[in-house]
């Protein structure tokens, strides 16, 4: 039997559960049976259930048993049926609020837990995409040209959004992820109801000026010494790259890995996400995407600290394309959770 026990963490209390099903399935796959694997269930109420490793999906609820589950309704939580399990390592693999926001990672931190991906602060400021933005300005990385526009204030008008944003708007939560809560305006008749949808899923909303370029996205793999991947493109044949057209129209989008550019832009996008990733904190594993301008311009569009796993997912894939399986990624990634556990543990905490 294997002796490194990893906790797979999936599910989840966000608009996301079931890319998270999809993508803890193929993670699960991934890791074989090189290591012990125990699958911890999150449902859509927040109960932790811990499953058997051949059942993954919302029908973990069935002859699964609830030894890490939120008491007195929520309000408290008890960290002794998580530690019972005697994990080495977890691997989260939760998608959107609760989960790539920083709020489990600081759990699993509290309880001393080694974790896959980025810790509490990178996680956090790469799933507020205005932090992102705004971080990633001071480090002179340029993005996409953007309002910000909170739920107690006014909401502008088109008309004022458009002298300094050319339609069409792309408008968004600030937190959230997998195009959940985006809209495409390009006319103020479209706007209120834009405002509508993304204010259902944060307090916090991204006016963002469409681009016209391509979508090419780079996998980033590591620590202190973090590798780019050879960068992918997301070539579309909707409107833009919704939720539809990620996850449910395999006839809506294609990728193409690696991306036709010229080596000159290709490196430059590996090198732009490598330094994005340094900006951003981050550590593990990260998903960097950028918008190619049709003048050649590399914009960073945004950062994604748990990128989806699923099997139309851009970043296995692109580590594919780069020469590293997704079975030795995974490898990687638990190493490096590892690595990064016993790093901070021999800093002083106290004087």
């Amino acid at each position: 039997m294997p002796d490194l026990h990893v906790g797979l963490l999936y599910g989840g209390q966000s608009a996301e559960h079931d890319v998270s099903i999809l993508s803890a399935r193929n993670v699960r796959a991934a890791l074989g049976d090189r290591y012990r694997v125990t699958p911890v269930y999150i449902t859509r109420d927040g109960r932790w259930l811990v499953g058997d490793s051949s059942r993954l999906g919302s029908d973990a609820e069935a002859g699964t048993v609830a030894t890490f589950t939120p008491e007195a309704g929520g309000r408290t939580v008890s960290a002794s049926g998580l530690g019972a399990l005697g994990l080495d390592v977890v691997f989260p693999v939760l998608h959107g609020h609760n989960g790539e926001d920083g709020t489990v990672q600081g759990f699993l931190h509290t309880l001393g837990v080694p974790f896959v991906g980025p810790d509490v602060l990178a996680s956090a400021a790469c799933m507020d995409k205005v932090v992102a933005k705004r971080i990633l300005g001071a480090a002179g990385l340029p993005g996409t040209p953007y309002a910000v526009v909170h739920a107690h204030g006014e909401r502008p008008p088109f008309e004022a959004l458009t002298e300094r944003l050319t339609p069409p708007l792309f408008v968004k939560p600030a937190n959230s992820g997998s195009s959940v809560g985006i809209s495409r305006v390009t006319e103020a008749g479209e706007l209120a109801d834009a405002f509508d949808e993304a204010f259902r899923y944060d307090k916090t909303v991204l006016v963002e000026q469409g681009v016209s370029g391509r979508e090419i996205e780079v996998a980033v793999l590591g620590n202190e010494a973090p590798e780019a991947s050879v960068p992918g493109e997301i070539v579309l044949h909707s409107a833009y790259y919704d939720y539809d057209s990620k996850y449910e129209d395999p006839d809506a989008s294609r990728m193409e890995v690696p991306a036709d550019l010229p080596d000159a832009t290709a490196a430059r996008l590996r090198e732009a996400a490598v330094e994005a990733y340094a900006a951003l904190g981050c550590e593990g594993l990260a998903r960097v995407d950028f918008f190619v301008t049709d003048g050649g311009d590399v914009l960073v569009n945004e950062i994604n600290t748990i990128p989806g796993f699923t099997a139309r997912s851009m970043y296995p894939v692109m580590w594919e394309a780069t020469g590293r399986p997704f079975p030795d990624v995974v490898d990687e990634l638990i190493r490096l959770a590892l690595a990064r556990h016993e790093r901070d543990r021999q800093r002083k905490t106290t004087r």
